[in-house]
């Protein structure tokens, strides 16, 4: 089986925009469960810490090929839903902050030095980083919205941005577009580190 073509993932990354763009028609007022949809979609990108993480895990994906193309955009939401449960039954998970920052610090860097790993070691990595930001979605819920609802709003942005990560890694196939997803690695990274410094 074939890579997708930088065509195709063109094509992807620009309906993914566009559903970025549109993300507002589910919001209905008077209707808690697409409040709760729209507030769980909007979430990720309202902080730089959730967003860059969740394109790390697209990029870092691509720069290690199948089958963390796959396994690793998957690990990462189920983890984080996993995390999110947690939150809602009220567990206590200390260092959630640090842990947020700690993975795109991390995320960042393995990008940078374009480490690849064993597939069940990269999924290991991005499932501990997911549970800190699921957790933190979790323990975000809007009071009054559908933890079902706002649950899948915020999945489904995690899937979009994942997929805009592997888009962006896969176009860089030539040397030069490479070398510019690892500057961007370090840029991420640099991020990481201001974040993980407050944090601590």
């Amino acid at each position: 089986m074939s890579l997708p073509s930088a065509k195709t993932c063109g094509r992807a990354s620009a309906m993914a925009l566009a559903i970025l763009g549109i993300s507002s028609a589910f919001a209905h007022p008077g209707h808690p469960d697409a409040f709760g949809f729209n507030d769980g979609f909007a979430h990720p990108f309202s902080g730089i810490d959730h967003l860059l993480a969740m394109l790390a895990v697209g990029l870092w994906a691509a720069q290690n090929k199948r089958p963390a193309l796959w396994v690793l955009p998957l690990a990462f939401p189920l983890m984080m839903v996993v995390g999110a449960l947690l939150a809602f039954a009220g567990v206590a998970a200390p260092g959630v902050e640090t842990g947020i920052a700690a993975s795109v610090a991390v995320l960042g860097l393995l990008i940078a030095f374009a480490i690849r790993m064993p597939v069940w070691a990269s999924a290991t990595v991005v499932s501990v980083f997911a549970l800190f930001h699921g957790y933190a979605h979790g323990s975000e819920l809007p009071h009054g919205a559908s933890a079902l609802w706002y649950g899948a709003g915020f999945v489904a942005a995690t899937a979009l941005l994942h997929l805009l990560g592997l888009s962006i890694g896969l176009i860089a196939g030539q040397k030069m577009a490479a070398q510019a997803v690892r500057i961007g690695g370090i840029a991420i990274a640099a991020v990481g580190g201001y974040l993980l410094s407050g944090a601590l």
